[in-house]
C-alpha cells in the first residue's frame, strides 16, 4: 500500500491556538508534511488551557498538533522572513490565521507569498470574514456560539455557587465539552485545501481560499437557520415581530428566553424517542428519528402512542397534555430496568439505544479499539500519550499519526538544512536570534 493520499505535499503551518491547528493535524495523517512556523516563544497554546505539563507544553496543544515539525523563527526580522520566503518557494500549502494587519507585517499575506510561489494554496482562517462591520474585530469558539444562536438554542441558563454568592445568574452556558465551531472550522479548512490542489492538478494555478469561524459556525446550525417562505419557522417568527420589542421593553434575557422556547415547536413528538433517560443504574441514549423506528421503541416500552394515529392533531390542547404525561411515563419505564437490561432490549429490536459515559472512558473502550481510533505515542516530556488518531480509514493508501506534537524549535535545524542553509547559516541565525533551533 502506498503511503498516505498527500505524500510529496508540503504544508508552512502559520496558525495557532485550535482551528488552524486541528487542520495541520488532518492533512499530516493524510501524509502531508506540515512544518509548523512559531515565533520565539511558541504557539500560545502550549502554555494554554490551563492544562500545562512543562513551560512550553500543555495537553490541549499536543492534542492538535501532532504530526508536525517545528520551526522558531523571528519574524519580525528581515532574516526570519527571508527564511520563510525560502521555505514558502518549496510549499504547496500555507494555512493562516492572523489577523489582517498582521500579515503584511511578517511577510505571509498572500500578496506577498504569492509573488515567492504563484501556484500557493493560500488557506485563511479569520473569526469573521474579511468585510462587514465585523471584519476588524478578534474572536474565538465562544464568541462564535453566543453570536450565532448556538448557546441561545441550547437553552441552558448558567447560575453555581461559589460561597454565599449564584454568579453568572440567568445567562445561557456555553458548549464547554469541545471547540466546536474551531473543530468545524478545522475541518472545512482540510475539505478546502485538499479541493484546491486538486483544481491546481488540472490547471496549474493556486489561488486564496478563505473561511471563517462565523461561516462555520453559521453552517453548523443549517437545520435552524434554513428559513422557508412558505412555511416561516416559530422561532424566525419570533425573532423579527416580538424580540425587538421585549429587548425595548427592558426584559431580562431569562424572561426572553421562558417566551421563546414557547413560540418554538412542542418538542415531545419527537424528543420522547430521543433523548436520554435515567434507568435503574445509570444513563441511557434513545435515537429514533423515523416513525417506524419509533414505533419500534414504543414496542420495547409497552405504549401506545396515539401520536401514529393518522387523525392524530399535535395542534390541540389535549395533544400537548397527551405528550406531556407521555413523557413522564416513559420515564417511570425506563427508571423500572437496569441500562443494560434496556440496551439488549432496544438492541434486539434494531433500536440504536447507548449508554451515556465520560469522553475518558473512551480511551479503554471496546469500540474505540476495535475501529483504530485511539493511538498511542511517545511523547519526550508529556511521557505515554493516547488519543485520537485518524478519523477515516483508506483501502490503498492509508492516513497515519507520524508522530507525536513537537517541541518548540524542535525541527529548526533540519528543515533550514533541506532547504539548502549551511550548519554554519544556520548557527549565525540561532546566535543572531532570527531562528531558534530548539
Amino acid at each position: 500500500m502506498m503511503a498516505g493520499p498527500l505524500q510529496g505535499i508540503r504544508v508552512i503551518e502559520f496558525s495557532q491556538i485550535i482551528a488552524g491547528p486541528v487542520s495541520g493535524v488532518l492533512l499530516s495523517d493524510l501524509g502531508a508534511d506540515v512544518i509548523k512556523v512559531e515565533p520565539p516563544w511558541g504557539d500560545p497554546w502550549r502554555a494554554g488551557g490551563g492544562m500545562r505539563i512543562s513551560d512550553t507544553e500543555s495537553k490541549v496543544f499536543i492534542s492538535v498538533n501532532r504530526g508536525k515539525r517545528s520551526v522558531s523563527l523571528n519574524l519580525a526580522s528581515d532574516e526570519g522572513r527571508s527564511i520563510v520566503h525560502r521555505l514558502v518557494s518549496n510549499a504547496d500549502v500555507v494555512t493562516v490565521n492572523h489577523r489582517a494587519d498582521v500579515l503584511p507585517k511578517l511577510g505571509i499575506d498572500y500578496e506577498t507569498l504569492r509573488r515567492v510561489k504563484p501556484d500557493i494554496i493560500y488557506s485563511e482562517i479569520t473569526a469573521f470574514g474579511r468585510d462587514g462591520p465585523f471584519a476588524n474585530n478578534p474572536g474565538y469558539d465562544l464568541l462564535m456560539q453566543g453570536l450565532t444562536g448556538i448557546m441561545a438554542s441550547e437553552g441552558v441558563l448558567e447560575g453555581y455557587k461559589s460561597g454565599d454568592t449564584t454568579v453568572n445568574d440567568g445567562v445561557p452556558r456555553y458548549l464547554l465539552a469541545t471547540p466546536m465551531v474551531d473543530f468545524a472550522t478545522g475541518y472545512s479548512v482540510v475539505q478546502s485545501v485538499c479541493a484546491a490542489l486538486f483544481y491546481r492538478e488540472r490547471t496549474g494555478k493556486g489561488q486564496k481560499v478563505e473561511t471563517s469561524l462565523f461561516a462555520n459556525a453559521l453552517t453548523i446550525q443549517a437545520h435552524s437557520l434554513t428559513d422557508i417562505e412558505n412555511a416561516p419557522a416559530p422561532g424566525t417568527v419570533f425573532v423579527n415581530d416580538e424580540l425587538p420589542l421585549l429587548r425595548n421593553a427592558g426584559l431580562t434575557y431569562p424572561e426572553i428566553d421562558d417566551i421563546y422556547r414557547e413560540r418554538r415547536p412542542f418538542p415531545f413528538a419527537v424528543f420522547i424517542y430521543y433523548r436520554s433517560y435515567q434507568t435503574a443504574d445509570q444513563v441511557i441514549t434513545l435515537g429514533c428519528l423515523s416513525e417506524p423506528m419509533r414505533k419500534k421503541a414504543a414496542d420495547c416500552l409497552g405504549i401506545e402512542d396515539i401520536r401514529f394515529n393518522d387523525d392524530y392533531d399535535p395542534a390541540t390542547e389535549e395533544s400537548r397534555q397527551f405528550a406531556i404525561d407521555l413523557a413522564h411515563r416513559v420515564e417511570e419505564i425506563m427508571r423500572g430496568k437496569p441500562s443494560t437490561d434496556w440496551i439488549r432490549i432496544f438492541q434486539k429490536a434494531g433500536v440504536p439505544a447507548a449508554p451515556v459515559l465520560y469522553v475518558e472512558e473512551m480511551l479503554d473502550h471496546e469500540q474505540s479499539h476495535a475501529v483504530g481510533m485511539i493511538i498511542e505515542q511517545q511523547h519526550p516530556v508529556g511521557g505515554r500519550v493516547r488519543g485520537p488518531g485518524p478519523l477515516s480509514k483508506w483501502s490503498e493508501s492509508p492516513p497515519e499519526a507520524v508522530r507525536t506534537s513537537p517541541g518548540r524549535g524542535e525541527h529548526t535545524r533540519e528543515v533550514l538544512s533541506e532547504a539548502g542553509y549551511t550548519a554554519a547559516e544556520i548557527k549565525d541565525f540561532h546566535d543572531s536570534e532570527f531562528a531558534w533551533t530548539g
